[in-house]
């Protein structure tokens, strides 16, 4: 497949590209198609690192140089089976609706979910996830990414969303995990808040953060740390449903002060992986 130079946005073959808005791509579109988009080199790397497949690449012509190895790893461009489509930068702008200014897009196939019950399985080598993240609802894209990227640099084994939870594939969530949603299993739960239940079934303790009358304090929960521990953390405003509450084993609170009730989603998730890792 030879490396298309372009003129003009206007190509049909950029349809999985053009105007890629953040209302855009906060639409069903992406999943509908089984693609999501990686955007920047560094992030397109670990993707494939990962074992996933480039449909196509989207790029300046200065970065062809800087990305050659990449391409022909993943049989792009000249003599390969994956298009690579090239043009100057005011066109690539017309094409996605936003500067492009991170080496390249990538539109790659979005690989099958794995079932609950086998993710955790399988997470650790295969010893089994130990610790894990639940999101219910979590709707802003940055709030995933900055999850998952504590996740991955505190040692939490999986994330579980809910389903109405963002996706973490999205173009943001990506790129503010730094690319660590490849790095963390995740799968998304098929029924909510049943799905807490299931994981009580494979002997987690399922800990919802959450403010209420009986809860126990953080510290006191890491003090006495079960084996397998589930940290449910709820969507922003509202924080966690009365139904995940009443799912869970254990109501949990993040110690505040300063007339502060609680944190954003992102910063108590690294506050309660931090304080529950291993020893």
């Amino acid at each position: 497949m030879p490396i298309h130079r372009l003129t003009s946005a206007d190509d049909e073959r950029l349809s999985d590209y053009t105007r890629l808005t953040d209302v855009a791509l906060r639409s069903k579109h992406e999943p509908a198609k089984g693609l999501y988009i990686a955007e920047s080199s560094t992030v397109i790397r670990r993707a494939v690192a990962a074992g996933h497949r480039p449909r196509s690449l989207l790029m300046a012509e200065k970065w062809l140089p800087d990305l050659a190895d990449l391409l022909e790893e993943v049989g792009a461009g000249e003599g390969g089976d994956v298009p690579v489509f090239v043009a100057e930068p005011q066109v690539l702008e017309a094409i996605t609706g936003f500067h492009l200014h991170r080496g390249a897009l990538a539109a790659m196939h979005r690989p099958p979910l794995a079932g609950v019950h086998d993710l955790l399985a399988s997470a650790r080598g295969g010893a089994g996830a130990r610790r894990v993240a639940v999101l219910e609802d979590v709707v802003d894209h940055t709030n995933v990414g900055a999850v998952f990227r504590s996740a991955a640099g505190l040692g939490v084994d999986a994330v579980l969303v809910s389903p109405r939870c963002a996706d973490p594939l999205y173009r943001r969530s990506v790129r503010v995990s730094m690319g660590t949603v490849f790095q963390v299993p995740w799968t998304r739960l098929t029924s909510w808040p049943g799905g807490l239940q299931d994981l009580r079934a494979d002997g987690f303790t399922v800990a919802a953060l959450a403010l209420a009358d009986d809860a126990v304090t953080l510290d006191d929960l890491a003090d006495r740390a079960p084996g397998r521990l589930a940290l449910v953390l709820g969507t922003e405003g509202d924080g966690l449903s009365r139904g995940a509450v009443g799912a869970a084993d254990v109501v949990v609170r993040i110690p505040m002060s300063g007339g502060v009730d609680s944190l954003n989603v992102a910063a108590a998730s690294a506050v309660a992986f931090w304080a529950t890792r291993a020893g």
